[in-house]
């Protein structure tokens, strides 16, 4: 029996891989749709970062392996570290994972643990600090 026909796995639960495909796909048109938030996204292309971010999630919730196959562990803090990652990255990250995950329409249950999931997740990815710019004329 494949996670796809597991009726106890939860990522068979919320509809295997076609959900995880909607998730990412709608997650990915919200990035592209904003200059500003797409800059962190180093490669022309956003689907290598969608299909990562694919695999990712479907491994995590129960589905094939093939994030860990191909990329090995995730070690998902180490790989954002290059990136400043603030709270103003975290909350838009959070904004637009928010509107994907309204529209794959799951129950209440599936809904907030994934949810829950990736709230903890984006807190954890932050690593600067919001600094205001500095006020002009101030001399200390």
């Amino acid at each position: 029996m494949t996670a796809d026909e597991d009726p106890d796995n939860f990522y068979a639960a919320v509809g295997g891989a076609p959900a995880f495909a909607k998730l990412t796909s709608r997650f990915y048109e919200q990035v592209a749709a904003d200059a500003e938030f797409r800059a962190m996204y180093p490669e022309e292309d956003l689907g290598p970062a969608a299909e990562r971010l694919r695999m990712f999630l479907e491994q995590y919730w129960g589905g094939p392996g093939t994030y860990s196959e191909q990329r090995g562990h995730p070690r998902l803090r180490m790989r954002h570290a290059p990136y400043v990652i603030t709270v103003k990255e975290r909350d838009t990250w959070l904004r637009y994972m928010k509107v994907a995950l309204d529209e794959l329409e799951l129950p209440a249950r599936y809904h907030d643990e994934m949810w829950d999931y990736f709230v903890r997740a984006a807190d954890v990815m932050v690593n600067a600090i919001d600094t205001p710019e500095p006020r002009k004329g101030l001399t200390l």
